[in-house]
Formats: C-alpha cells, structure tokens, sequence
C-alpha cells in the first residue's frame, strides 16, 4: 500500500544532529511515510547513519549520490516519492512527535492543498514559537498571497519545512528546485506552487524546531555585487508571483507593498531576550513527562500515564487557541457537566485546588469563553451557593477539537485492540465503574 507521506531529508555531514532528526520523524504518531535520507557526498559518517536507520525501518529508503546541492537531492527524491504529500526537514532539525499527523489531519479535513504551520526557533538551550497567519480556517490563494505581502521575507513562508504539499500539484506542473539558485530557492518554489494551489490553511501550532547554523550570504563569501544581483532575481521572481495572480488595476494598486520585498529583511523568528515573554528554556516549550513514573506499575503510575497522555492531546488544542494547558483542560471538563456545583465539588471534579480553579475560571472569563453566575440552592437546608459556568460561543467553536482530543486518546490507548478485546475491555470496565460507584456512593 502506498504512503500517505513522503517525507524528504537532504543530508551533507550531519552526523552530530542526523539521529535527533531521523528519530523524531521514525517516532511519529503518524505512521503512514516513506522516508527518504538522501546521502549528499557527506565526507563523514551521515552515510552509514543513513543505512543503519534503513536496515532497522523497512519505511526508510536511503540515496547516495555525489555532491551536487540541496536542490538536487530535494529533486532526486519527489522524483521516487509516492506518498499523497510531500514533507521536508532540514537534517539539523526536528520535529515534535505529532507534527505529521497534524499536517496531514489539516489536508484531509479542509480538503488543502498547502497547509503551513507554526514553528518554534531555536537558539541554544533557549526557545520561542514563530508564526504569522492568525486567521483561524481555510484561506484562498489571493487570502494566503495578501498574508505573504505583509511579511514578504519572512521564513515562514519561504522555507519548506513547515508545509505540506500535495505531490500531484507538484508533478502536474512539474514543479521543482532551481539547482541554479543557492539562495531562496525554497521561496521560489513555494511561488510557483501556490500559482497553483486553491486552498490553504493554516495551523497555529508549533510543529518544527528550527536551529539557525546556516550563515548568511555574507558569511558564505557572496560579494555584495552578487547579493544585490540574486535579491533583484528572487524579486523577479515574487513580482510575477503577483503579477499573475492579479489583473492589471489589482496589480497597480498593490504595487507599491509588493516592492516592499526589497526593504524587508529575510526573518527566521530570531529567538528574544530569555527574560521577554514567550522566550522559554528548551524543553519546557511542551509538556514533559518522567520516564521513571511512566515505566513503574500500580494505579498511580497508571494515573499518571493516563494524565500525561490527555495533556499530550490537550496541549494542541491549547496551542491553536493561546490557551494555556489548565485553561483548556477546565474547558474540557466543562464540556463534561452542565449541573450547577459548589465550587468545592467543581474543584474535585476537576482535581484543582479551589484558588487554582478560581484563578483559570477568571482568565477563561476575561478570554470571553465562559460566563459564570451563582447562587443559592434552595432545594436544600444547608443552601449551598452554587455555581454556574456557562460556555460561550467562542468555548462552543472549541468543542470539535475537544472531541478530536479524546479521539485521539482512545485511538492511542487501543492501538492495536482486536474489535473482541475492545469489546471484552468495555465490559470489564463498566464492571470496575459499577464496583467502584458502590463504594464510593455508600
């Protein structure tokens, strides 16, 4: 059966970063790739990392070839690819362990033929996530063009490795690398295949972590002459970009934001200073969770793994919609109720203490994704106050992905179930629920 993904490394002497690369994409969520680790002359060992990965992964295919660029070896292998999409990491870099599954899950639910996302950048041990598009749903080619005019140079649209592509665009048009250009030339592809791509979207989650090494064209012995010669040749570039998509008056009247390229520096998302906001320790960016805990037996390790698992699913919810993970984990439980309770009891629901739980419902409010009133419970002689926790329309649009989450959840925990073991496993757990609800409720 083929691939759903095709995912592609080009590899020149990665050897100190090549396994943190190929794990992070072996150790997927998603399964359904093919990987191709294509061997561009390394002089050290990345050769031999390279057949060792694919004589462990039948999903792993391995291209030796002589140096001849990145471009060429990103051509070499769309040409053997079979997977419906197309995928591309730098060998440097790494991704987080539901990043394809996510892309793929965007392509498949809006029908996409571009999905781009998040990334986090990386600057030693430190950390910061970078993205541009804050419009929620799908975009049109002239939507998704107008976002690229405000930031022209921006990594975020000019890289590959932060998009999906569907790979019959690429060969209908036979859409590849310029190996003449040794700067931008992923931007310049990704003109030529958004002139022919009708839907995009994109995905305000960080997926990708992104290590600046490469230097600048300075750094690369580029004379200023040759910079300035090959910034007026991509420009020529992006210019017919839009010249193409607009008639000639839409073109005049945005001419003068198209030449705004020229001004705009090519921007990576330079991690800030550690003590500005958003600046994290790398490894804190994401939720953790303590392998000791997680290997041990017993019900509290079982809690535990279960916990960390929702979280896991929780955290690209929360992620999506700026949300921090206590927000919309409440959110969830929430969804789960619709009784008033004391806050006491809300609190044990939850399992947060009650100024924990006081302080996410005041945020949640002031984010306008709930409204919450009290009052006095007159059914009973102690009159308890009770309260009430309305959801709002924005707390309603997040139902779906709040759905996807525990989908997710139960995907992962029965992984690999016969439909007799789920079945069989269904009625011991109603007969735990029922042991375990006469205890407590006696």
């Amino acid at each position: 059966m083929k691939p759903m993904v095709s995912i592609i490394v080009p590899i020149y002497n990665s050897e100190k970063y090549l396994n943190r690369c190929v794990d992070s994409i072996l150790n997927q969520e998603y399964s359904s790739f093919e990987l191709f680790l294509v061997n561009d002359g390394s002089t050290d060992a990345s050769g031999s990392i390279c057949d060792a990965y694919a004589a462990s992964d039948a999903r792993v295919r391995v291209i030796h070839k002589p140096n001849t660029g990145v471009s060429d070896s990103r051509n070499t292998a769309i040409g053997l690819a079979q997977g419906t999409y197309l995928q591309f990491l730098d060998s440097d870099d790494w991704m987080t362990p539901d990043a394809t599954k996510l892309l793929v899950r965007a392509a498949l639910d809006h029908d996409c033929d571009l999905v781009i996302s998040d990334f986090y950048r990386v600057v030693e041990d430190r950390v910061s996530q970078k993205g541009d598009i804050e419009e929620d749903g799908v975009l049109t080619r002239e939507e998704f063009a107008e976002h690229m005019m405000e930031n022209p140079a921006d990594f975020y649209y000019g890289v590959l490795w932060n998009k999906l592509y569907r790979r019959d665009l690429v060969e209908k048009y036979h859409l590849s690398m310029d190996t003449d250009v040794n700067w931008c030339e992923d931007f310049l592809f990704n003109l030529e295949y958004i002139l022919h791509a009708s839907v995009f979207y994109a995905l305000q989650v960080p997926i990708y972590y992104y290590v600046k090494r490469k230097g600048s064209l300075a750094s690369q012995g580029m004379s200023i002459s040759k910079t300035i010669k090959m910034k007026f040749m991509v420009f020529e570039y992006y210019n017919n970009f839009y010249k193409n998509l607009y008639d000639e008056k839409d073109y005049e009247k945005k001419r003068l934001s198209v030449y705004r390229f020229f001004v705009d520096a090519a921007g990576d998302g330079a991690v800030p200073p550690a003590l500005l906001p958003g600046v994290l320790k790398l490894g804190d960016e994401r939720t953790t969770i303590n392998s000791d805990a997680a290997a041990k037996e017993g019900i509290l390790a079982e809690a535990y793994r279960s916990r960390k698992l929702l979280e896991r699913y929780l955290e690209t919810a929360a992620l999506r919609n700026d949300l921090t993970l206590k927000e919309v984990t409440l959110l969830l439980y929430l969804s789960q109720t619709d009784t008033p309770n004391t806050r006491k009891d809300l609190a044990d629901f939850c399992g947060m203490s009650k100024n924990g739980l006081s302080l996410t419902l005041q945020r949640l409010s002031s984010k306008n994704y709930v409204k919450i009133t009290t009052a006095t419970d007159t059914a009973t002689k102690s009159s308890r106050r009770t309260l009430q926790v309305e959801l709002l329309p924005s707390a309603l649009t997040l139902l779906p992905q709040l759905q996807t989450v525990l989908v997710d959840f139960d995907a992962a925990r029965f992984d690999g179930f016969t439909e007799t073991e789920y079945e069989e496993y269904c009625r011991l757990s109603a007969k735990m629920k029922e042991n375990i609800q006469r205890i407590l409720m006696t």
